[in-house]
């Protein structure tokens, strides 16, 4: 039977790990009815942000709460398959200059892998997260999250955003780059004002231009600045204009960061703080705003609700897919033959070859973009293809998977690009590698574009080999697919992988 999406059973537990740069978050729910109930959340300031240097290197100190601190979360889903679980890396890993460095270590102290995210496939997330935890609305959002690195804005409608931004304004970040020894004072307050406004302005008009009736905050930043600014008068969760002036006031009345005492500051929000309201000090000027409201969901619930639409058929990478698809013009129909023909092998060596149902979906994916370069150039159409999809924002793809797309896509003909293949995590690289094979292997018996359908063929699978059975008169009458599956058993040899083909003197 062919490999499909698990579909998810009710009572079934899911979890999704946010890698903030400021702190981590841990969510546990259940499946109900098509819908989740949170049953657990874990919290913990890691401050991974403060300890990257500018060369993209992260300290020791850094390093070892962050691996301790997903130790922890490991024990609290050690039985979870790998499936239902999520783990999303954000502005910090994407800043190392060498983020395996740190993955490899991450992922033995969760038990799971991590996937590193852009930072548009962050907000996007993120809005999924705060549309599920705000009342239903087709009215336009404007969403802001704070983070400890970066900064996402987001405008959306219903469950879809409309358009994304992020931006490298955290308040861990802001508060290293204007208060790097820790002095607060009037000058440098407004200095970094006028900084973050100058990078505020690359959207803003974009923004007003699209327009939105409400604004919503979702970080812990903006939960602390709602708690400064708590008052009888206004409703729970609130942040005013008004209120932000004030807040700055008291804030600067303090000469240096360690000596701030403000109400709704905790001693973990207390050294970040100053970048945090600076920021959206900053945000309501720059866009106008007067008033926000601080909403409870954040990345780690869209994450979970994303997780639910992939085993609900509602998987967004199939539509950025699609839009790639229609984007670059490609001939879908004989795309559509060679992914029918990579899957009917795929499903005949899954088992043999330890491929899983992410792996099916990946390749059907390249077999659908494998031309994707031709709209740029014929020659080299397969790096042109390679690039672009390693270069662009594709909706619900984390870094990783894009690399291994880009990858399957560059490696469909003449030699394998092994350093493109090497530099992909341990984990996928040899998923990756028998993919490749199976997308080559289709492409080139689908090489005249013939409409006609191929005959029946066996395929079977071995550890370091491949056998595919054909019937004589079909091989006999396709003397090109003959020659390029000799010269295909050169190209396999030469990365240690064997072809055989089997002429059948009866259909297969």
């Amino acid at each position: 039977m062919p490999l499909t999406s698990t579909s998810l059973r009710d009572g079934e537990l899911l979890a999704a790990i946010d890698l903030g740069s400021n702190s981590f978050h841990m969510v546990v729910a259940r499946a109900v009815l098509g819908q989740l109930r949170i049953i657990d959340r874990l919290r913990e300031t890691v401050r991974m942000a403060s300890g990257l240097n500018a060369k993209g290197d992260l300290d020791p100190a850094a390093r070892e709460r962050a691996l301790a601190c997903l130790s922890r979360f490991g024990e609290r889903i050690h039985t979870l398959p790998p499936h239902r679980v999520r783990a999303i890396a954000t502005n910090t890993v994407r800043q190392l200059r060498n983020p395996q460095a740190f993955l490899i270590p991450a992922e033995t102290a969760l038990g799971h892998g991590i996937e590193v995210v852009s930072g548009r496939e962050e907000a996007r997330l993120i809005y999924l997260g705060v549309a599920h935890g705000m009342p239903p609305s087709d009215a336009r959002r404007l969403v802001i999250d704070i983070g400890g690195g970066s900064t996402e804005f987001i405008i959306g409608s219903g469950f879809q955003p409309l358009e994304r931004e992020s931006i490298q304004m955290g308040c861990i970040a802001s508060t290293r780059r204007f208060f790097p020894d820790g002095r607060l004072n009037r000058k440098r307050w407004q200095q970094g004002q006028l900084e973050l406004t100058l990078q505020l302005q690359q959207f803003t008009a974009a923004y007003h231009a699209l327009g939105w009736r409400e604004v919503i905050g979702s970080s812990g930043t903006a939960k602390a600045i709602a708690e400064m600014q708590a008052s009888p008068d206004l409703p729970a969760g609130t942040i005013t204009g008004a209120g932000l002036e004030q807040a700055v006031d008291a804030l600067l009345k303090f000469k240096h960061i360690d000596d701030i005492k403000l109400p709704g500051i905790s001693s973990d929000r207390r050294p970040v703080i100053a970048g945090g309201l600076l920021v959206m000090d900053t945000c309501f000027r720059a866009l106008g705003l007067s008033q926000m409201r601080v909403c409870e969901t954040a990345m780690r619930e869209g994450v979970l609700y994303d997780m639910l639409g992939r085993t609900q058929q509602r998987d967004p990478r199939d539509a950025a897919i699609a839009a790639l698809v229609l984007r670059y013009g490609m001939d879908t129909e004989h795309a559509a033959r060679i992914e029918h023909t990579a899957l009917q092998m795929f499903d005949e060596v899954a088992e043999s070859w330890e491929l899983d149902p992410d792996d099916r979906l990946m390749l059907g994916w390249a077999a659908r973009l494998h031309e994707l370069g031709l709209a740029i150039s014929h020659s080299q159409h397969q790096k042109h293809g390679a690039y672009v999809i390693a270069n662009s924002d594709i909706d619900g793809f984390s870094r990783q998977e894009q690399a291994v797309l880009a990858t399957l896509v560059r490696c469909q003909r003449r030699s394998v690009n092994q350093n493109m293949l090497g530099a992909l995590p341990g984990r996928m690289a040899q998923a990756a590698l028998r993919n490749i094979v199976l997308l080559r292997l289709a492409i080139l018996l689908h090489r005249s574009h013939d409409h006609n359908p191929l005959p029946p063929m066996r395929v079977q699978a071995h550890e370091n080999s491949i056998e595919l059975a054909l019937p004589r008169n079909w091989l006999d009458n396709h003397a090109l697919i003959q020659a390029d599956l000799a010269a295909e058993r050169e190209e396999l040899a030469a990365i240690g992988l064997q072809l055989g083909v089997v002429a059948l003197e009866d259909s297969v």
